[in-house]
């Protein structure tokens, strides 16, 4: 068998353990951002439907979903501003993601608000 340039089984494993690392970070951070948006997201559906759902009623819904989506207990203490054309909702909560060499804090503050 003949050595061709560029065929070396090192860079092939180097390649493969790159490729690892980046999707090891990318699975880590891609689940704390999709908690995020899937938070956000019900934030906005009850904006949508504020006329008929009372500020307690988001307010535990909010928590109840924060909850199973396992975010932090300060992501449920959702603030709720009514006037008597609008609201917005608002949380603040910070996640913690780690990796081997790296510890980050990473700070949301999921909202939403409209009219009706």
């Amino acid at each position: 068998m003949v050595n061709r340039p560029g065929r070396s089984s090192v860079g092939c494993l180097f390649m493969l353990l790159v490729l690892a690392a980046a999707v090891y970070v990318a699975v880590n951070l891609g689940e704390v951002y999709w908690r995020f948006y899937e938070f956000q997201d019900a934030m906005r559906q009850d904006v949508r439907f504020a006329a008929q759902i009372s500020d307690e009623r988001i307010k535990k819904r909010l928590a109840a979903l924060a909850d199973s989506l396992g975010l932090p207990p300060e992501a449920a203490e959702v603030e709720v501003t009514r006037t008597k054309y609008s609201i917005s909702l608002k949380s603040d909560y910070t996640e913690r993601v780690e990796f081997p060499l790296i510890k980050r804090t990473i700070r949301f503050t999921p909202h939403a608000e409209g009219t009706f």
